[in-house]
């Protein structure tokens, strides 16, 4: 074979490498097409978006705030040798009346702030 046919061949296989990367491309670009026409045909379907109005607004009153209080915890009720055992419905939150005392406890200067760090804490 002389050189004139391997640049041939070497053209062709080019060619050939440049027409199947053009037909990757297209076949690309067209289901990226798709995926937007689709999206736009599932977006056409859903539910509208709601008006400014539909919006929620913020109470008369204002924002609401925090409310801080103390609680105090519930008696557990005792089940006795006659009666049956207590129900899951039978028992209150605990922490559900608002306590006598709404004085926060602090710790005091002086003493262990952390947890577990080995001081005796509150007093």
């Amino acid at each position: 074979m002389s050189m004139a046919t391997y640049e041939v061949l070497a053209a062709s296989h080019n060619a050939l490498d440049v027409t199947a990367a053009f037909l990757v491309g297209l076949v690309i670009a067209g289901a990226l097409v798709w995926a937007v026409r689709f999206g736009m045909k599932v977006r056409d379907q859903e539910s509208p978006r709601p008006l400014p109005e539909e919006q929620p607004h913020l109470p008369v009153g204002g924002a609401v705030h925090e409310m801080r209080e103390m609680r105090e915890p519930d008696e557990m009720p005792v089940a006795s040798e006659e009666k049956e055992r207590l129900m899951p419905y039978q028992l209150h939150h605990s922490g559900s009346r608002t306590g006598k005392d709404q004085k926060r406890l602090r710790w005091l200067p002086g003493r262990s702030g952390s947890f577990g760090g080995g001081g005796i804490g509150h007093v």
